[in-house]
């Protein structure tokens, strides 16, 4: 049987190496192979972590002395793994007031 401090500590690891990523994002957006890349890595680990999340409760661990919190990570962790996969770069998603066109504006 598989220990669920193992598991718990995979958890954790998967979750932290992915936010460090999810971090330094903008610096691998210079090249658009490398934020490919990343973007799929941090996808990976990110459906990983919602896997090994979800399989925690029921090997009796817990996530931080919580035994309710995992399920909800996992789910997180997926929501966060979709969102990493989407590449909105250059395009205006608010369609909101933009600083540097009202200052545009505002000198012409």
């Amino acid at each position: 049987m598989v220990d669920a401090g193992l598991v718990e500590a995979l958890a954790e690891v998967l979750c932290a190496t992915s936010a460090i990523l999810f971090t330094f994002i903008a610096t691998f957006s210079r090249s658009p192979t490398a934020e490919n890349i990343v973007q799929n890595i941090i996808f990976v680990l990110l459906i990983a972590a919602a896997g090994v999340l979800w399989w925690l409760p029921s090997l009796g661990g817990e996530l931080w002395g919580s035994d309710y919190l995992p399920r909800p990570l996992a789910l997180f962790c997926v929501i966060l793994a979709i969102s990493a996969r989407m590449n909105i770069k250059g395009k205006n998603v608010s369609f909101g007031a933009n600083p540097h066109s009202i200052n545009r504006q505002s000198e012409e």
